[in-house]
């Protein structure tokens, strides 16, 4: 790892997985952000752990994994669903049949599952990856829950004698497949200095932000802001079209406007056609709002905005739109 103690050095803040508030409310205070690129810091093959783990290939982990594979690393895998396993295990994978079987024979276990409830079961159940863990091995959460949940995954981890590091990501199916996801990691130094050169494999860039729930929360805070931003959009191209303008017209004025986005450029073309290709399920946009509401309540701070476009997409869930894209939300206004 000698890449890793030159270019990652150890933070000085001790970590621990006590709760607390992440935001109190008399006493506010600015969480120290060290960011790195991936453009910056190529892995070699000496930098990498021995042998990694990757516990849950939906969406985002089945990608997330292949890149690893393609990059030269040994790598283990498991799901629920056995078959998801097959294109990986051609790809050279390895199979263990339990997350804790997974988690005992590596070094480093990746999970990525897509809510806090099968998140827990994975990091903490019966035959979780928790019962493999010990001192010396890592385990790397990347899925996006609440910062009490991955405070409880930190402790069965610590007590094991393992470290532990959250690393939610930002970014969708797209750029799980190329790489360019960026991770938001909080916990043990020691382990985001070990995983930095995988975090490179699968993203573009990282941030370590502190103790474990910074990264929860500000992942929770992106998503926010993004399920906002596509309601919007999402009401403007039905008014558009309402009023007699061509809403293909409307995606092409943002385009080039002060409010361009990258997500309205991908998604409009195909949101004015009424095709929702599933990059990110608009289940998983309303549980990250749910989330985040609860985030907000925790610190009694207002956001009416995010409280209002949950209810839009529970509408969307509510008329079996659940496993499409979070796009698929302009249906509730049509």
């Amino acid at each position: 790892m000698a890449m890793c103690s030159t270019f990652y050095p150890r933070l000085s803040t001790h970590l621990n997985c006590k709760s607390f508030s992440f935001f109190p409310v008399k006493h506010r205070f600015l969480v120290s952000i060290k960011a790195f690129s991936s453009q910056t810091f190529a892995p070699k093959a000496d930098d990498l752990p021995a042998s990694i783990g990757f516990l849950g290939l939906g969406i985002m982990g089945n990608p997330m994994a292949q890149n690893l594979i393609k990059a030269g690393c040994d790598v283990t895998v498991w799901n629920r669903t056995k078959s998801k396993c097959e294109p990986l295990i051609s790809m050279g994978a390895k199979y263990k049949s339990s997350p804790e079987e997974v988690a005992a024979s590596c070094d480093v276990t990746f999970a990525m599952l897509a809510d806090p409830e099968s998140a827990a079961d994975v990091a903490c159940g019966k035959y979780g990856a928790a019962k493999g863990m010990g001192p010396g091995k890592g385990y790397v959460d990347v899925s996006t829950v609440d910062g009490e949940t991955s405070k409880l995954f930190c402790e069965h981890i610590r007590a094991t004698g393992a470290h532990f590091l959250e690393a939610p990501v930002s970014g969708s199916k797209k750029p799980a497949e190329d790489g360019q996801l960026i991770f938001l990691t909080a916990g043990d130094s020691v382990l985001y200095e070990k995983a930095a050169p995988l975090l490179d494999i699968m993203g573009k860039s990282r941030f370590y932000l502190g103790e474990v729930g910074n990264g929860a929360a500000m992942k929770l805070v992106v998503n926010m802001v993004m399920g906002s931003m596509m309601a919007s959009f999402a009401e403007g191209l039905v008014l558009s079209e309402k009023v007699g303008l061509d809403p293909s017209v409307l995606v092409e004025v943002i385009s080039q406007g002060a409010i361009s986005a990258p997500m309205y450029a991908v998604k409009g073309p195909s949101m004015v056609k009424s095709s929702y290709p599933t990059a990110f399920p608009l289940k998983h946009q309303q549980k990250d709002l749910r989330l985040a509401l609860g985030l907000a309540e925790s610190v009694s701070q207002p956001i009416p905005i995010a409280a209002a476009t949950n209810e839009l997409y529970k509408v969307a869930k509510s008329h079996g739109l659940s496993d499409q894209d979070f796009s698929a939300v302009i249906e509730a206004l049509k």
